[in-house]
């Protein structure tokens, strides 16, 4: 089967991709969104049962959508897809479901999108199939022993997945603190090996943490403003969890339910995993990120200085985990994640296989442009509510493109 020509191919059918398709409507540019699954098909696959978003229900925002749901509460897994199907049916989104891309090239002045339903061919493309699709873990995972399973986020679901004993959980952001805490209320002792993390409380002063970030403009600050950028956009995702309590999950936290924490896992050597002996400094400057960050509250707000946090008491922490020895059966590696582009054939990525873009607009491929991910256009963009003003400044662009390559071809 081939594909009619369209003006622009938006692969991903997530709430980034309907937001670039309702735009674009908006825009009356004629394009096509292709879905390897269902619609939402990320948030339907790739995430544990018990997930809720860091951001609470009124930072959830669509355009196109009207507000649903307690403003103050905290979406689980089954309502964000169900917010994105409805977002689907509301904006009548031109969604091909089903349809796996396998090939992105250059064609002319345009793309070549071929999939296993048939090949597409558009003057523009918008990559919005996610910037989180493989688990990346360590090389020296290689080195455990056969005996301890491996798990990765995007496969977990509960704890009732995982062999009986002891479980690692390797990683100190939202994701690692989270399953660690899960995982030990299922009664498995568990150990989490913490390198460079962001301390966050869910309130600060009676309100809500993002409820600061909002009104304070932290969320605002550009892609641009930001001396290392590419720091910046890995920096580790703050420890925050969702619950109706609004409760803080730091290390403190933690460590008062039981739960051992080490420092960051470096090594595996015989069955022993080492660790960094750097944890109470990696701690303290987690804390002094977080002060500053309180401090530009304080000064906003003009009410002198709130109440903080203490600072986070880190015990001794032991150097080697024998494995064997602490009946360790499971390690989790929640230790971060990277992009799927190994279908795309057009020469966009550095070195390190990044894709190198600015601020969306996709560099050295005219018409090409991406969604999703850390500090994309601004710090919103790591959240749900950043697609709409990224692709609303992203479909500007591109209606320019358009623009201009259709006065170039009728000159």
């Amino acid at each position: 089967m081939r594909g009619e020509p369209v003006s622009t191919v938006v692969i991903g059918a997530g709430h980034a991709g309907l937001a670039m398709s309702q735009r674009l409507t908006e825009r009356s540019i004629d394009h096509v969104v292709l879905e390897r699954g269902e619609v939402a098909n990320s948030w339907r696959t790739q995430r544990w049962d018990s997930l809720r978003l860091l951001t609470p229900s009124w930072h959830t925002r669509l355009p196109g959508l009207a507000d649903r749901g307690d403003p103050d509460g905290f979406m689980s897994m089954p309502e964000v897809v169900g917010l994105i199907d409805d977002y689907a049916r509301a904006t009548r989104a031109p969604v091909q479901t089903g349809t796996r891309v396998v090939h992105v090239a250059l064609d002319g002045d345009g793309y070549t999108v071929t999939t296993d339903h048939g090949t597409w061919h558009c003057a523009s493309v918008v990559l919005a199939s996610g910037m989180a699709n493989v688990a990346s873990v360590p090389a020296f995972a290689d080195g455990l022993p056969a005996s301890v399973d491996q798990v990765e986020p995007l496969a977990y679901r509960s704890p009732a997945q995982l062999a009986d004993g002891g479980v690692l959980v390797v990683g100190g952001s939202a994701t690692g603190v989270q399953l660690a805490e899960e995982i030990h209320r299922s009664g498995r002792p568990v150990t989490l090996a913490v390198g460079e993390h962001v301390r966050m409380p869910r309130t600060y002063e009676g309100r809500d943490i993002f409820w600061w970030l909002d009104a304070t403009g932290v969320l605002d600050e550009r892609h641009d403003e930001v001396d290392d950028l590419i720091r910046a956009r890995h920096v580790p995702s703050p420890q925050l969890i969702g619950t109706p309590e609004r409760r803080t999950l730091d290390l403190d936290a933690l460590i008062e339910m039981g739960i051992e924490v080490v420092g960051r896992a470096g090594a595996v050597r015989d069955g022993v995993v080492l660790c960094s002996g750097a944890l109470a400094n990696t701690c303290r400057l987690a804390d002094l990120k977080l002060g500053r960050l309180l401090d530009r509250f304080d000064q906003w707000a003009g009410l002198g200085r709130g109440e903080r946090p203490s600072p986070t008491h880190v015990p001794g922490a032991p150097l080697e985990l024998d494995l064997r020895k602490r009946g360790i059966r499971t390690v989790v590696w929640a230790t971060g994640f990277a992009p799927d582009l190994s279908w795309l054939d057009v020469p966009v990525l550095d070195h390190r296989g990044r894709l190198r873009h600015d601020g969306g607009v996709v560099s050295g491929a005219p018409g090409m442009y991406v969604l999703g991910g850390s500090l994309l256009r601004t710090r919103r963009s790591s959240y749900l509510a950043g697609a709409a003003d990224d692709t609303a400044a992203l479909a500007a662009h591109l209606h320019s493109h358009l623009d201009a390559r259709c006065q170039r071809l009728t000159a």
